[in-house]
């Protein structure tokens, strides 16, 4: 009987019952390579879309109710515009100017920092608000 090659017992198994060794590292180099030459291969845009943005308006609006948030990340928001403290005392103080001082609704989301709730509150009482609301207080029953 004639003694056959490794290579030749690397292709056909020596043991029908065994589990066959498929190398994929040629397929993942051939994939990598197709990857590469597809990312060279596309072409680089040529194209343009105009867009006219809106102009800048008159800045953040003092309306009857406000309502100030304040998110997880600590974000104070008036009517949805995102603000910072000092500008939070600005607006409080057009509010308690009015010959009607408007209201202003505190809903900091449930999650928010205490302290950053707190400077808020401070920054409001600071500068004459006088009229707080607190819209979504049932939200903080089940924290305790």
């Amino acid at each position: 009987m004639r003694k056959r090659s490794h290579f030749h017992r690397s292709i056909f198994r020596a043991d029908p019952s065994g589990d066959p060794d498929i190398n994929t590292t040629p397929l993942i180099d051939v994939m990598l390579v197709m990857l590469v030459m597809f990312i060279i291969t596309i072409p680089p845009p040529t194209h343009s879309v105009d867009v006219t943005l809106p102009g800048v308006d008159g800045g953040i609006s003092v309306e009857k109710e406000n309502r100030v948030t304040i998110d997880t990340a600590g974000i104070i928001r008036w009517n949805n515009e995102a603000i910072d403290l000092a500008e939070l005392g600005a607006l409080t103080k057009q509010a308690a100017a009015l010959p009607e001082p408007a209201a202003i609704m505190l809903d900091p989301d449930p999650r928010a920092r205490y302290l950053r709730v707190d400077e808020a509150i401070g920054a409001i009482r600071r500068n004459g608000g006088s009229k707080i609301g607190f819209p979504g207080i049932a939200n903080y029953g089940g924290l305790v």
